[in-house]
């Protein structure tokens, strides 16, 4: 595996997230935003937050399985969602979790939250942008 994922001593040891990855692969994957879309670009989980990280994610897997990749080889996620507020964390997490599921995955990644005014679509609550790094 080209990613490895650790907690530093001296920093806070979260359980869904990692602080930091270590990449030793030779191809870097930028890959764009992923939003609740389906391979037709149809809509999916119209103004439902867990269904729509859970179609991000899954999105973001068919990207990477394209190049070769999976999401052991992600190295960084940054989530984008709209109107964030604490209380919208049990959503975030039970669509990630739905995804792992269904991928097979662990989703523990180093990850950045920001919390955003819109997106690019009225209908869209959150955005999945991932680095990942392969062999």
């Amino acid at each position: 595996m080209s990613v490895k994922l650790v907690n530093p001593e001296g920093l806070p040891k979260p359980e869904v997230y990692r602080q930091l990855s270590i990449a030793t692969g030779s191809k870097l994957v930028f890959l764009a935003g992923q939003v609740a879309r389906d391979a037709d670009g149809r809509p999916v989980g119209e103004g439902d937050l867990a269904a729509q990280v859970e179609q991000a994610y899954l999105n973001v897997a068919t990207a990477l399985a394209e190049v070769g990749g999976s999401f052991d080889d992600v190295a960084k996620l940054t989530v984008y969602v709209v109107d964030w507020s604490p209380d919208k964390m049990a959503a975030l997490g039970e669509g990630v979790q739905r995804a792992a599921e269904r991928l097979g995955i662990d989703p523990v990644k180093p990850i950045t939250l920001l919390g955003i005014a819109a997106l690019g679509e009225p209908d869209l609550l959150v955005e999945v942008e991932a680095t990942a790094v392969l062999e």
